[in-house]
């Protein structure tokens, strides 16, 4: 019997991923490329697959857990033979894989409950979750892959769950009374009417790397935001007039796909805007890749990357918007999707804000567009020589550089040439 190892992908995007969710038990067939477990990280969560048809003798990182690249994730049994007993298992019974920290069942020490939890499949998270909502994981109904229990059961069995009775009430009373503690201000003295109403809601490896990256660039990068205002009549007229017709084609024209154009057309008169920062050199990239900020819900965000966005046509960059952004809604990305990003967009406006300060970096890119709220508002323009109050399309723009790389003229030249290519966009143009 040969056994292969399954290892986290080398060429993953960033330094760290945590595994997600295991596809596969232990003892299971797979076959070669079946997706074994999912990897996350603050910008993708992909599928790491078999590399040979076999049995799954061995998982080697918990739900979770953090991974490196080149990390040993998993063991496959090929041939055809049984994978060898897990340790800790015997040969006869029923044991589980390796979910259960080594020398305990999930008691109290990890967050988890009872002993007796150690029969069960859980992941660290649900078990501290247990055992923060201090439930029993047998009075939940499971709804994960194979009878699994997932945090979401855990958290709506501790929504649904009718809080402890306060002090000084009967069971059977129709009624509360509340007794403060004289000289207090209103609430019970060791705080337990105020814990029974919270929720402790677990981070997910996702937002716990987005955290990391986020805190990192504002402690190393000083950051700097300009602000410029934007006319957007030309860019509504142009797209009132071929909307339709790229519609037509299978390509939603949104507002971001202009926002990606304009910034490839600024790129050209202040290129340094379009770099990474290194201790020795900043690199300037001929090459445009434009990521673009793609919320997820609760989990967080990604940030899709249109590559080469300076070769592309409006149409074009709508295609590839549209493409990324439905697969990563649908968690179907891959690590090149988010690869090889040069400058990033925010296009906070479509939540409703008019202005964000400061959209924090993504190093070692040294600047990042912020988008707000698109609205009608009063403007004084110049109207055969007299100054005229008009209705116009309206957004705020703003770039926030790493001010190590970057200065304020250089900014504030990149900004001028993204109004210009917003507000100077020919209507008539495809």
């Amino acid at each position: 019997m040969a056994m292969i190892d399954v290892h986290v992908p080398a060429q993953q995007e960033g330094t760290r991923a945590a595994v997600g969710r295991w596809l596969k038990a232990v003892g299971e067939a797979v076959a070669e490329h079946e997706p074994l477990l999912e990897l996350e990280t603050d910008k993708v969560a992909v599928e790491v697959a078999a590399p040979a048809t076999g049995i799954l003798a061995e998982r080697c990182a918990e739900e979770g857990a953090d991974v490196e690249p080149g990390a040993l994730l998993a063991r496959i049994a090929v041939e055809g033979e049984p994978p060898p007993p897990l340790r800790g298992t015997s040969p006869g019974g029923g044991g589980n894989d390796l979910t259960s920290p080594s020398g305990g069942g999930g008691g109290e020490a990890d967050g988890g409950g009872p002993a007796d939890w150690s029969d069960l499949r859980l992941s660290p998270a649900v078990r501290r979750a247990l055992g923060a909502h201090r439930l029993d994981p047998r009075a939940i109904h499971p709804s994960g892959r194979d009878g699994r229990l997932k945090l979401a059961d855990v958290e709506g069995a501790a929504a649904a769950a009718p809080p402890p009775p306060l002090r000084g009430t009967s069971p059977g009373g129709g009624g509360m009374s509340l007794s403060f503690p004289s000289g207090g201000g209103g609430g019970e003295a060791d705080g337990r009417g105020l814990a029974a109403r919270t929720q402790l809601i677990p981070h997910t490896p996702m937002r716990r790397r987005i955290a990391e990256r986020m805190a990192h660039s504002v402690a190393t990068a000083p950051h700097v935001t300009a602000v410029f205002e934007a006319d957007f009549t030309a860019i509504a007229a142009h797209r009132a007039r071929h909307r339709a017709a790229f519609e037509a084609r299978g390509v939603p024209l949104t507002y971001t796909a202009y926002f990606v154009a304009a910034a490839a057309r600024a790129m050209q008169a202040q290129p340094q805007v379009n770099a990474h920062w290194g201790e020795d050199a900043l690199t300037l990239h001929a090459d445009i890749n434009v990521g673009v900020g793609t919320a997820l819900g609760e989990s967080g965000l990604v940030v899709p990357v249109v590559h080469r966005a300076q070769t592309l046509s409006l149409e074009g960059i709508a295609a590839r918007l549209a493409d990324t952004t439905a697969r990563a809604r649908t968690a179907k990305l891959t690590p090149a999707d988010v690869a090889d990003g040069t400058f990033t967009i925010s296009n906070h406006g479509v939540s409703g804000s008019l202005f964000a300060s400061p959209i924090i970096l993504m190093p070692p890119q040294v600047a990042i567009l912020g988008v707000g709220k698109l609205e009608k508002r009063a403007v004084v323009r110049t109207v055969d020589g007299s100054d005229a109050l008009l209705i116009r399309p309206m957004a705020y723009v703003s770039l926030t550089i790493d001010h190590r790389a970057l200065d304020g003229a250089a900014t504030n030249a990149w900004l001028t040439a993204l109004v210009a290519a917003i507000e100077g966009w020919d209507a008539a143009t495809p």
